[in-house]
């Protein structure tokens, strides 16, 4: 999921977008002060609604998760919330210290993009059938599409993250 522009929350999006902060923390009227508008009354009475979940309906997560926060704690007394980037850590496995480009590692390189196996594809010039394939272990991708692969992670930068040897 991706925050589109016009979304009620977009302007929360591009706040923590450019905040270059790796924890930032906003009390709710900041927050609505961004936003140009008053939070849902449930933003504050329930912590829930602050939860970092990736769901359609949750328009105000994928704000901040678009942005590469997530919502670190939540004080309802305080009326102040905490975002803090985060960065997924992939095990991806290797090989002569090449990715092998395994189920898994085809699948941590989409989510890390941020895109749907339809987008993938569309990257790859495949079917959206394929991705999947290749995520549930089906086939295998063949030594072309390997090295596109790998190149796609070089432009990435996926290939510096924690890797499995």
């Amino acid at each position: 999921m991706s925050i589109k522009p016009g979304s009620k929350y977009y302007r929360l999006f591009e706040h923590l977008q450019r905040c270059n902060q790796s924890v930032i923390t906003l009390t709710f009227a900041e927050v609505e002060a961004v936003l140009n508008r008053p939070l849902p009354a449930s933003a504050r009475v329930k912590k829930n609604w602050w939860s970092n979940r990736d769901s359609a309906s949750a328009l105000q997560a994928i704000a901040w998760v678009s942005a590469g926060y997530q919502v670190q704690s939540v004080d309802l007394a305080q009326q102040e919330v905490t975002f803090q980037t985060f960065q997924a850590a992939y095990n991806v496995p290797r090989k002569d210290g090449e990715i092998e480009w395994t189920s898994r590692a085809i699948k941590a390189l989409r989510a890390y993009k941020g895109l749907n196996q339809e987008q993938f594809a569309s990257e790859l010039g495949v079917r959206r059938e394929t991705v999947s394939e290749w995520e549930n272990s089906k086939y295998e991708p063949d030594r072309s599409k390997r090295k596109l692969l790998a190149m796609i992670a070089k432009q990435a930068n996926f290939g510096n993250l924690e890797t499995n040897s």
